[in-house]
């Protein structure tokens, strides 16, 4: 998709030759010839860089980038000043705003190109550097493949960390149109993960995803995805997802991660932005080697500092046939096996009519008292 510039400029000579000339460098051009507008407009077209003259009347271009600057869904937006104030006050003026770079009239129309491309190659590496100023714990759950519970997890766990912690916990349900939490647990409204991938990666930052969570009874805030797959870029998943996941770990201090399975756009960089990975085995043989093989290419991960990986046993029904916890540890070169969630049928049925998350239906139950253990292990690696 070719990438659009936005041309703010009073000049309409001047907007013509360089939108005629961008065009002819394959870039989809918007033209303004006022700023008292930029704002409004740049807010419809979502422009990937933006060319902004000084002088202008009723707002000047200065003006105009501190408006930029301020609006969280713009503010990540590239601005090239384009203008004949030469003076070193002036560019001094200029930055001090919030230009990424500062060009002056006449200038050969390979130069403005060349500051528009470096710019624009600047701004799609930018969201890796966030993962420096990650502030939030993020643990990440997953599978080797689907029905496994993890979602049943993430939710349970997420629940049972905000009530014995009291701190704000956000879980995320990072399954593009394979959302259940919301109808689950009876949650209204049009916020959501939804949301968040009609925006574009760039335009995804911690205020936009705060306003796309959904607060429950339980004290956890969730991000809940939907059931309808239109309106999805799969082209554009990996990094939106990514986007969400580093804006999430700047509004809270712990966050849950419902990852799936290996088959989610981006699974390799969401699991690296965990501190956490929690793994799910059924007591399988099948099961197992595949869980082996997942535990193998995530080794990278987990040899990074600072990261671990537990695996979970989740039992999902009652069998004499099943492999115990003691076999599946062995199967698994001997890796430890944190806890070991066991079936309970009928308590889910009843949960999901009343529309909590299953711990809490039966808080002294040995469903939660397993996730309760999962949840001190996690309370004790973090302080």
């Amino acid at each position: 998709m070719p990438e659009k510039i936005l041309i703010v400029d009073d000049d309409e000579e001047t907007l013509r030759l360089i939108s005629m000339m961008l065009e002819r460098q394959g870039f989809t051009v918007a033209s303004l010839n006022n700023g008292k507008q930029a704002v409004s407009i740049a807010q419809i077209e979502k422009p990937d860089l933006i060319v902004l003259d000084v002088m202008m009347p009723e707002v000047d271009g200065y003006e105009v980038t501190r408006l930029i600057r301020s609006d969280p869904s713009l503010m990540d937006i590239p601005i090239l000043m384009f203008t004949a104030k030469s003076q070193v006050n002036d560019k001094v003026i200029g930055y001090e705003a919030g230009v990424d770079d500062y060009l002056t009239k006449p200038v050969h129309p390979a130069e403005l190109v060349a500051h528009i491309r470096a710019l624009l190659s600047r701004a799609r590496v930018r969201p890796a550097a966030v993962q420096t100023t990650q502030k939030g714990h993020i643990i990440g759950i997953i599978g080797p493949r689907g029905g496994m519970g993890v979602s049943t997890l993430a939710i349970n766990l997420a629940a049972v960390l905000a009530k014995n912690t009291k701190n704000d916990v956000v879980a995320a349900e990072l399954k593009p149109s394979q959302g259940t939490w919301a109808t689950d647990l009876s949650l209204a409204g049009d916020a959501g993960l939804g949301a968040l991938l009609k925006l574009q990666p760039k335009e995804i930052n911690p205020t936009v995803v705060e306003q796309n969570l959904t607060s429950t009874t339980f004290g956890t805030r969730l991000l809940c995805s939907t059931n309808s797959h239109k309106g999805l870029n799969f082209e554009l998943l990996a990094d939106q997802l990514s986007a969400t996941v580093q804006g999430l770990s700047a509004i809270s201090p712990l966050i849950i991660l419902d990852i799936g399975t290996p088959l989610l756009p981006g699974f390799d960089t969401l699991c690296s932005l965990c501190k956490q990975l929690i793994v799910l085995v059924e007591p399988h043989l099948n099961t197992v080697n595949r869980t082996q093989c997942l535990l193998e290419d995530l080794s990278s991960i987990s040899k990074t500092a600072g990261r671990t990986v537990e695996v979970v046993l989740y039992n999902h029904t009652p069998s004499s046939m099943l492999l115990s916890i003691y076999k599946v540890s062995e199967l698994l070169n001997g890796l430890a096996i944190t806890v070991m969630i066991p079936p309970v049928p009928e308590l889910a049925i009843q949960a999901n009519s009343k529309h909590i998350p299953l711990a809490l239906m039966q808080p002294d139950g040995l469903f939660a008292n397993q996730i309760n253990m999962l949840a001190k292990s996690i309370q004790s690696s973090i302080s």
